[in-house]
């Protein structure tokens, strides 16, 4: 799920990766190379979570400098 989710809501690339080496869980797992699937759901949950880290920094920065901007605008013309 979070493979999926990441890439909609937070950073593109890392959830991309995400979705790639989920999908090779299964094919892996089928085809009897339960390390190689393990390995690659290992790879998944951490592009995942850092693509989380990222959407949540890139996110916040956003909003820090929307705050100062709005804060320093000079609304007296």
């Amino acid at each position: 799920m979070w493979a999926i989710v990441s890439p909609v809501f937070c950073c593109l690339p890392l959830g991309i990766a995400s979705i790639v080496f989920a999908a090779q869980v299964n094919g892996k797992y089928a085809s009897g190379d339960v390390a190689g699937a393990q390995q690659s759901s290992a790879k998944a949950k951490k592009f995942a979570i850092w693509s989380a880290v990222v959407g949540l920094l890139v996110g916040a920065l956003y909003i820090i400098i929307f705050v100062v901007l709005a804060a320093n605008s000079d609304t007296s013309y």
